[in-house]
């Protein structure tokens, strides 16, 4: 789409089953939505990115420390803030974006469901709850790394001390975020809140889940629009596109990237019948096409698609990923991209010349292998490309070329890839996220 990367762009990670998605708003403001940095990363046997170490050697400094606007969690499963602890010790976050779930959770007594990573980042929040409302009971604005704004409604609000923060710390469904960090943005960047609703507030967590439509614009008036919907299942997400509607603001559901929710659950789509059959939804199909822009691609954060659905796995589905490959003009997943065994980060870009995944001669050259690290960085234009250039040479060796998808890897190579994702034949010992 371009002749070189663009300053502005997405990079969704290959971390396995689980999302990673960074968005490169300027050359000083980069935000990170969910994180799922896996320990097997850390091995150059493995083909899944650090991201922890990639974004703490690609962001801006910032009083001589790596500097990130802001990190949202959409909610607290695992494979969405895995490495939470170690990004805050590595990394200055500007500003925190929280839901009240696990405000719920602990009021339960139910925090010792949530990982150690969910428990930092609860921590954290309330850290900053506290310094944000000592800092206004002294008349001062919070400053950066103390800012927390927390989004949805809870029927148990008045439990909680984020009760108490001022407005522009709270938001939630139908309103926009255009400032990050306390920084605005609105000229390039903006976040509408689709999610969660007060309706869902003691639903299962996947439920309570996050969910905007971010759209990214160059200085010459384009624009590109990414729905991030979380683990968000057909009804939630059926909710929002009625909302939505009956509000008559549909472009705020208008996407040219979709990150399929759940990582390619067929609970987007399809019902279980009583006698076992699964029946397909389409109702929510027809809203993705009728909002969908021309070019639309959906991306899929996980696993390589298996070759067929077993009863009772988790995400990928192949039935939900068949249907979404009928609907858009492209599907991509994570850790087949560009290829199966050394997979690279999927970049949307937008500039002048578009919006859309980034297929050009730069990438490629980031990719390479044969080219030293300073003749990588010499190219890396943008912090996008920054970005890009760190994970590329983590990466190592790669197909050289970005002009199309990866091509069918043959049933032997798939299978040798999700054994290996998965650790090997053996069953996992304990259960994995996805609302577990």
């Amino acid at each position: 789409m371009t002749d070189t990367l663009p300053t502005r762009g997405a990079v969704f990670w290959p971390v396995g089953t689980g999302d990673s998605t960074t968005l490169v708003i300027s050359e000083e403001l980069v935000m990170q939505i969910d994180l799922n940095d896996l320990a097997k990363a850390d091995s150059a046997d493995n083909p899944e990115r650090p991201v922890v170490d990639e974004l703490a050697a690609s962001l801006p400094l910032r009083d001589g420390r790596p500097y990130l606007a802001v990190f949202a969690l959409t909610h607290a499963d695992k494979d969405h803030c895995r490495g939470f602890a170690d990004l805050l010790e590595k990394v200055t976050i500007g500003e925190l974006w929280a839901t009240p779930r696990m405000w719920r959770e602990y009021l339960d007594g139910a925090e010792d469901d949530l990982c150690e990573d969910a428990r930092a980042f609860q921590e954290e929040a309330e850290r900053r709850v506290a310094a944000v409302l000592t800092d206004v009971a002294n008349g001062k604005e919070p400053a950066s790394g103390d800012r927390v704004i927390v989004f949805g409604y809870d029927t148990d609000h008045d439990k909680h001390a984020y009760d108490e923060l001022p407005a522009e710390f709270k938001s939630g469904p139908g309103k926009p975020i255009t400032a990050l960090d306390g920084i605005d943005c609105s000229d390039v960047f903006e976040a509408f809140i689709h999610a969660p609703f007060k309706a869902d507030a003691a639903a299962a967590r996947n439920e309570t889940s996050l969910a905007m439509q971010v759209t990214l614009r160059d200085e010459s008036g384009v624009n590109g629009k990414l729905l991030l919907f979380g683990d968000l299942a057909h009804d939630t997400i059926m909710k929002i596109m009625s909302y939505s509607e009956e509000k008559e603001r549909t472009e705020k559901l208008e996407w040219d990237l979709l990150l399929a929710p759940h990582h390619c659950s067929k609970k987007v789509m399809y019902l279980k019948s009583v006698d076992g059959s699964e029946q397909l939804l389409d109702d929510v199909l027809d809203k993705f096409v009728e909002h969908q822009r021309d070019g639309a691609v959906i991306v899929s954060s996980s696993h390589v698609i298996p070759e067929e659905d077993s009863d009772g796995a988790n995400p990928p589905h192949k039935m939900a990923a068949d249907r979404y490959r009928e609907i858009a003009e492209e599907f991509l997943v994570t850790m087949e991209w560009l290829d199966v065994n050394e997979p690279s980060p999927i970049v949307f870009g937008v500039s002048a010349s578009g919006a859309g995944i980034v297929r050009d001669e730069t990438v490629e050259l980031a990719a390479s292998a044969n080219l030293s690290k300073e003749a990588v960085f010499a190219h890396a234009e943008s912090r996008l490309a920054t970005v890009l250039a760190r994970a590329s040479i983590v990466a190592g060796a790669v197909a050289a070329t970005a002009a199309t998808t990866a091509a069918a890897s043959g049933p032997e190579q798939v299978r040798e890839a999700t054994a290996s994702d998965r650790g090997g034949d053996a069953a996992p010992e304990t259960a994995i996220g996805f609302g577990q």
